[in-house]
């Protein structure tokens, strides 16, 4: 992760064919559930949308299914693991929407469920996804961002996360410890990315998602729709004043 840090802020603006005006927004993690809620509030509010994702198959429906809609789509696949490919995608997307506004994260791993019995590698990839793929594209878009007035920084996250003896108890017995612990890395980096860049202009904004997501998974009890979690990130962003938010 060392080598990452130096780089912040020091990437050129690579023009592209979009307008100077135009507002583009990145969403890594593309799937069924928030990221298409977010690419469908985000392009309804008039930003053309880049999905990254490492399902092709699953990233062409959701650029077919936006622009059906009337939104300008693009798919960037990659891995969110792997910082060169994301950077890969993120430079894809400049060059054929023009200059990054914004970065959305809603990427995951679910490796190492019980950290005493797991290989320590799998501990190492969930960080890849929740900290390392996270900054590689805040680098690789900064200076686009940075030359907005409107840059931001967007990030889906889970109440396993959270720091309290009852989340631990229950992230312990449902074998999500390795996700439990890049969450909670993921929550402090938002502060401190949102510190490092406020001086720059760049928003950075986290909803912390405390239950199921509609249409998403298996689960029993209360579900959350998509397009609330979508709208408190618009809210985060339009207001660009408080960085975080709960949702249940």
């Amino acid at each position: 992760m060392r080598e990452l840090f130096p780089q912040l802020g020091h990437n050129a603006v690579r023009a592209g064919p979009g307008s100077a005006m135009s507002k583009n927004i990145v969403v890594v993690g593309f799937g069924p559930g928030i990221s298409t809620a977010v690419a469908e509030k985000f392009g309804a509010e008039g930003f053309s949308v880049a999905l990254v994702g490492r399902t092709v198959e699953r990233l062409a429906a959701g650029v077919a299914a936006l622009k059906a809609k009337g939104i300008a789509a693009v798919a960037c696949p990659a891995d969110a693991a792997d910082p060169s490919a994301i950077r890969t995608a993120i430079a894809k997307a400049r060059d054929v929407l023009g200059p990054i506004t914004v970065i959305h994260w809603n990427a995951y791993g679910r490796g190492a469920g019980d950290v005493m019995s797991t290989d320590p590698a799998a501990v190492r990839e969930v960080f890849d996804v929740a900290v390392v793929g996270l900054l590689a594209a805040v680098q690789e878009a900064l200076a686009d961002m940075k030359a907005s007035t409107a840059g931001g920084v967007l990030v889906t996250n889970g109440a396993f996360g959270e720091i309290s003896p009852q989340i631990d108890a229950y992230a312990t017995s449902s074998k999500v410890m390795g996700l439990a612990l890049a969450n909670a890395a993921k929550h402090k980096l938002v502060g401190l990315l949102s510190q490092r860049l406020k001086d720059d202009g760049v928003y950075v904004g986290e909803v912390m998602v405390a239950g199921l997501v509609k249409g998403t998974g298996s689960g029993t009890g209360q579900t959350i729709e998509a397009s609330v979690i979508a709208n408190k990130f618009w809210e985060l962003y339009q207001g660009r004043g408080e960085i975080r938010a709960r949702v249940s």
